[in-house]
């Protein structure tokens, strides 16, 4: 294996592992906070989350995609200080400033009008700096390939964050409230270390201040910052258009607690792939060329590939049993929607990945104009499938623009920087997820109980299925498992200075 894969195989262990505990910690408050809030409340706390992912999309300016594409790799004391200045410090500054103006003008309002904003809206509006400030620094930890305290950071704010708000839900009151109070507590508790860590590793400099090299960053990056914007629209799309074509906030959140669980999955799937795959792809593009990009992607799509499909396999299958079983049986209308959404959100990553190169090409205009239509294809087909057939038109509408923007990727990219799953991969996949439904098919006639019975007898005779077919049609999974092993035993074995 090379030493970028090997590379990338590190990075994805180490996110994969912080995200399973993140993905833990919401397994442990998914169950909790859907038993303790009501539908309304429940849907509450997703609405008002949408527009706090909002505001930090537009806080950014598109500044994290800049810092990521014009990082300066292999730079002295002095190319650090002047990224560190133009492309954090000023941007930081910038969003401060229109977070002030924003407060300043809705205060304004409220005493102009004689209305009052309430408790969950200035919840967001307090977040909101602090959330994009620790979004950058991220941003500088993973570019740097800091895969090891981005794990560390991300597991103990999110277990620090599920105390806290459950804290707030059980001994203040069980409202969306007390929740977001908990979340800005963590926001803040958090936000004392990234400053510390920002005071000692990014070094600020007046003299090296370039206006024109930031402007010239964020005419890069503004394009990816509307995408971004768009693309939180088209999250949150469902659930705007469900209150407003039904006016029900339970119909909100039988969506909101399935497409909840269905972005935890996403960021197992979609967030450790990249964040691990996307520092070094673009290392390897600047210094090695497009060849070795192509190899890149070659080496990380197979096991991503058998992943995704195993997966989609499963949770589209016994997802239904999982909200069984995590929410109890009054939220079992939420189940559908989550096998549905969870079977788009692990496959899509593959798609995305082997279409990656827009942004080195410097598209991020081509990538604006394809999460837009993205965006548009499923506000239209939210309008057309809700009023007929409730949450699940919303979820399929999902389906079909999240599809549509992953084949769109891979369409338009620039055909020496695509490399899709090759057809051994492709195969082997289709054999593995056909000798799995056998096996579902087999248990569904065994008549088992949904709920615990189900899920896990079901899932582990299923799983067996999957990573069997794939280990015994194709010899590469088991060599990259053989490399990785090696690569960890050896050096503990390797004497001081060899």
């Amino acid at each position: 294996m090379s030493q970028d894969a090997q590379g990338v195989a590190t990075h994805y262990r180490r996110y994969a592992t912080g995200n399973a505990l993140t993905l833990l910690a919401g397994l442990v408050s998914f169950p909790l906070l859907t038993r303790l809030l009501d539908n309304t409340q429940y849907g509450m706390f997703g609405y008002y989350g949408a527009w706090i992912l909002m505001a930090v999309a537009v806080g950014k300016f598109g500044a994290q995609h800049a810092i990521l594409r014009f990082y300066p790799h292999g730079g002295g004391a002095k190319e650090l200080r002047a990224f560190a200045t133009n492309l954090f410090y000023v941007p930081l500054g910038l969003a401060l400033i229109v977070w002030v103006l924003v407060v300043a003008g809705m205060v304004l309002v409220d005493a102009i009008s004689g209305e009052r904003q309430g408790a969950m809206f200035w919840l967001v509006v307090a977040m909101a700096p602090m959330a994009v400030f620790s979004s950058l620094v991220d941003t500088v930890q993973k570019v740097t390939e800091r895969s090891r305290l981005v794990m560390h950071l991300r597991i103990s704010s999110r277990w620090v964050e599920l105390l806290l708000m459950l804290g707030a839900v059980l001994l203040v009151q069980a409202s969306a409230v007390a929740a977001y109070s908990g979340k800005l507590a963590t926001t803040l508790l958090f936000g004392v270390f990234y400053i510390l860590w920002m005071r000692r590793h990014l070094n600020f400099s007046r003299a090296d201040i370039n206006l024109s090299e930031t402007r010239a960053a964020l005419m890069f990056g503004m394009p990816m910052a509307l995408s971004e914007i768009i693309s939180v629209t088209l999250v949150s799309l469902d659930r705007w258009m469900l209150k407003d074509i039904t006016g029900d906030f339970a119909l909100v959140g039988v969506y909101s607690i399935g497409s909840s669980l269905a972005m935890q999955v996403s960021l197992f799937m979609n967030a450790s792939v990249f964040e691990a795959f996307l520092p070094t792809a673009n290392r390897v593009y600047v210094t090695e060329g497009e060849a070795a990009l192509r190899e890149l992607k070659s080496r990380v799509l197979v096991p991503m590939t058998y992943a995704a499909v195993g997966i989609a396999v499963l949770l589209g299958n016994f997802g239904s049993d999982l909200i069984l079983v995590a929410s109890g049986a009054d939220k079992a209308a939420s189940g559908p929607v989550f096998a549905l959404l969870a079977v788009v959100c692990v496959l899509q990553p593959v798609l995305l990945l082997s279409g990656y190169g827009l942004l080195l090409e410097k598209r991020s205009k081509t990538v604006l104009g394809l999460v837009f239509l993205s965006l548009l294809l499923n506000g239209m087909l939210n309008y057309l499938w809700i009023p007929s057939h409730g949450v699940m038109g919303a979820a399929w509408a999902t389906v079909a623009s999240s599809a549509g923007l992953g084949l769109a990727h891979c369409v338009v990219v620039k055909r020496s920087l695509l490399r899709l799953p090759d057809v051994r991969t492709i195969v082997t996949a289709a054999c593995a997820a056909i000798v799995s439904l056998g096996m579902i098919g087999l248990i569904d006639g065994w008549d088992v109980p949904a709920g615990w019975q189900r899920l896990l007898l079901g899932g582990a005779l299923t799983g067996a299925c999957l990573v069997g077919v794939v280990l015994v049609l194709d010899s590469r999974p088991r060599r990259q498992l053989q490399e990785l092993a090696l690569a960890r035993v050896l050096p503990r074995h390797r004497a001081p200075g060899s």
